[in-house]
């Protein structure tokens, strides 16, 4: 588990798209990583929809929203497009963010768990929720930027 003051652990992993994003593409912006299980469940969407709502808030405050699963690039393209999602969805899908944030236990977990972290323009971690609600994690995050 990873603590506020850590450094974040550095990624490189392709979103929904095919473009790869790593954690220096982000230095300095604050970034909200959500981890979520599954594309497309009722859980998942909802979180979703309100980062979305509020992407024009984030984007006010200079952070960038990175939605995580494990799921591949084809489940998540379809899942942003059906909800119109406005910012990055990465998939995971060898688990190595996972491991890194805490969002699983070994590389055969089947989904992620539900997690929230956000990191500093610093690189370093700002607040670390290793289990989230997923209706109201977005208002939250948006508070803790």
């Amino acid at each position: 588990m990873l603590n506020a003051g850590d450094a974040a652990p550095d990624f490189s992993v392709i979103d929904h798209t095919g473009k790869t994003h790593t954690l220096a593409d982000y230095r300095g912006k604050t970034v909200v990583l959500w981890f979520y299980p599954k594309a497309d469940t009722p859980g998942c969407t909802a979180e979703g929809c309100s980062f979305r709502d509020y992407k024009a808030e984030f984007e006010k405050k200079n952070a960038a929203i990175l939605g995580i699963s494990f799921d591949p690039p084809e489940a998540n393209k379809a899942f942003a497009e059906k909800f119109g999602f406005n910012f990055p969805l990465l998939s995971d899908t060898g688990r190595r963010m996972g491991l890194a944030y805490g969002a699983c236990d070994d590389t055969q977990a089947a989904s992620a768990r539900r997690a929230g972290i956000i990191i500093g323009p610093d690189g370093k971690v700002k607040a670390y929720h290793a289990k989230v609600d997923a209706r109201a994690f977005p208002a939250e995050a948006l508070q803790q930027v």
